[in-house]
């Protein structure tokens, strides 16, 4: 593959900011917090940051349209189609497919990244589980058919559609078999190696990764639709003064993570522009049941009246967060849009004191980056409003995530995303637990809070049972209406993300969730 000459300068140059005076022509440099990183391997990954780069790196065998994810798109496959019985889908792998490293798609790839995701058991392995997926079975369900096409079969009262919303997630995208046993070390089926290094099919490879400093994306000529640029490189900035500079003086192409005051001072500008683009992620408190002082139902309901939204939402992040107050987020079918909590500390005074709670101090986890830390100091001084204190316990997004999927935090100020385009993906992330033991780990807030809901969770299996629309969306709103009013997880806003763009850049995309931000197309 061609070197990409500018890198070496590049990277030199990472060390001081403002020591280009241009990006160079054919990459792409983008200041960004990537802090959030914990793993790159698809089979692991479930941060923001690396949701993004996985996209970019790997292909499953169907994908979303990043404009508009209700459509389902040719990725790996070219085709598919239901069996007869209606429990299984076969798919045509795309002809001439190949990987990076030049090795050919196969159906074996397909069945092995499919079975490496169940046996590794990371944290997105749940999204593939759901389809009834086992050690056990894997092998029978998940198979090669005699004309070379896969078969995917599954176990539930869920059809295709469904099921191709699943496998479009991020653990459904294939890897390199080859490449990634020839690189497995004491039976991890290459996760290690994966965590530093890449082994798909996508439109980029992983070229280098060093932890809070820098990730390089170099292009893949073997692409399907090889990408215009020669790379893109993520410097990691977490202030937003700094990515404004960059962005300003041209040693950077697209910024990121700047707060109102950036964009606001920036929008008068003819060489940078500012584009807004509505997202399904959705931020909330959460508060961990295995601390007896939480367990109170009172607690959960006064501190819903200790939030001020909209000063939050108005002033603090000006357009950077819409008030919203239920786990599905707008643009989801069955998406709740009532609001019914506002500030009002005097009602949650009396709220804790018919409680007999008082002097109640919580330690509360976050990110820490501006918007996070902004939000959380104007919650701790509504909070104290009612006599609650928050001691704030800021770290850097890998430190808070694997915090939060340890149960180790007392509360929790944080952010979810959609792993798949159903109401499912949000309904069993906030309403789903009904094994509560430490043993059994879940990617949902419900287990990760400890808070078991045998009830909620029926009603979550029942929305995913039924097959009428409309009927199904009024399920998913009642049972965001209980989630709303008697959880120990606080819904607070949706994002809205803004960046800045240098006027020369054209053809970037970015759908409401990192896995739909695609790079292939961009120009400068």
């Amino acid at each position: 593959m061609k070197k990409i000459k500018p890198y070496a300068a590049l990277l030199g140059a990472l060390v001081t900011f403002g020591a280009l005076a241009a990006t160079p022509k054919d990459t792409l440099v983008v200041a960004k917090n990537i802090e959030d990183i914990v793993a790159l391997d698809p089979a692991q990954a479930f941060e923001f940051s690396s949701g993004e780069i996985v996209s970019n790196i790997y292909e499953p065998l169907v994908q979303y349209d990043a404009r508009d994810p209700s459509k389902i798109l040719p990725g790996v496959a070219a085709s598919w189609k239901a069996a007869a019985d209606g429990k299984s889908l076969e798919f045509t792998l795309r002809p001439n497919a190949v990987f990076a490293s030049g090795n050919p798609v196969r159906a074996e790839d397909v069945i092995f990244s499919f079975r490496r995701v169940i046996k590794l058991n990371k944290a997105p392995a749940f999204i593939l589980a759901q389809l009834g997926w086992t050690n056990d079975n894997i092998a029978q369900m998940v198979t090669r058919l005699p004309n070379g096409n896969v078969s995917v079969a599954w176990s539930g009262v869920f059809g295709p559609g469904y099921v191709l919303n699943v496998l479009a997630a991020r653990p459904g995208n294939i890897v390199d078999e080859k490449l990634v046993m020839a690189n497995e070390q004491a039976g991890d089926l290459g996760n290690a190696w994966l965590n530093r290094n890449s082994a798909g099919s996508g439109a980029f490879t992983l070229k280098l990764f060093k932890p809070k400093e820098v990730l390089l994306l170099e292009a893949n000529k073997r692409s399907v639709e090889a990408p215009k640029l020669n790379g893109v490189l993520f410097r990691n900035v977490t202030e937003p003064a700094t990515q404004r500079l960059l962005i300003e003086q041209g040693d950077a192409d697209i910024a990121r993570d700047l707060g109102p005051d950036q964009i606001a001072a920036m929008r008068s500008r003819t060489d940078v522009r500012i584009e807004d683009f509505p997202q399904a992620a959705v931020h909330f408190i959460s508060l961990n049941q295995k601390s007896e002082k939480l367990r109170n139902p009172a607690v959960w309901e006064a501190m819903r009246y200790l939030v001020d939204y909209d000063g939050i939402s108005k002033q603090l992040l000006r357009g950077q967060l819409r008030v919203h107050q239920a786990f599905l987020p707008v643009g989801f079918a069955g998406a709740l849009t009532t609001t019914p909590y506002k500030l009002d500390p005097e009602r949650a005074k009396a709220i804790l004191t018919q409680a007999g709670i008082s002097n109640l101090e919580i330690d509360l986890d976050l990110i820490n980056a501006p918007r996070f830390m902004d939000m959380a100091q104007s919650m701790q001084g509504t909070m104290a409003k009612a006599g609650i204190k928050l001691n704030l316990l800021p770290g850097t997004g890998a430190q808070v995530i694997t915090r939060y999927r340890a149960r180790q935090h007392q509360a929790m100020l944080l952010y979810w995303g959609p792993d798949f385009f159903d109401p499912h993906s949000n309904a069993k992330a906030f309403a789903y637990n009904v094994d509560n033991s430490d043993g059994a780990y879940q990617s949902t807030t419900t287990w990760r809070n400890s808070w078991l809901v045998p009830e909620l969770s029926a009603k979550a299996m029942d929305a995913l049972k039924e097959s009428n629309p409309a009927r199904r969306a009024a399920l998913y709103q009642a049972l965001q209406q209980e989630v709303q009013a008697k959880s120990p997880i606080i819904m607070t806003f949706q994002d809205q993300n803004q960046a800045a763009f240098r006027s020369n850049v054209k053809g970037y995309v970015q759908g409401s969730v990192p896995d739909l931000i695609k790079y292939e197309g961009v120009t400068k």
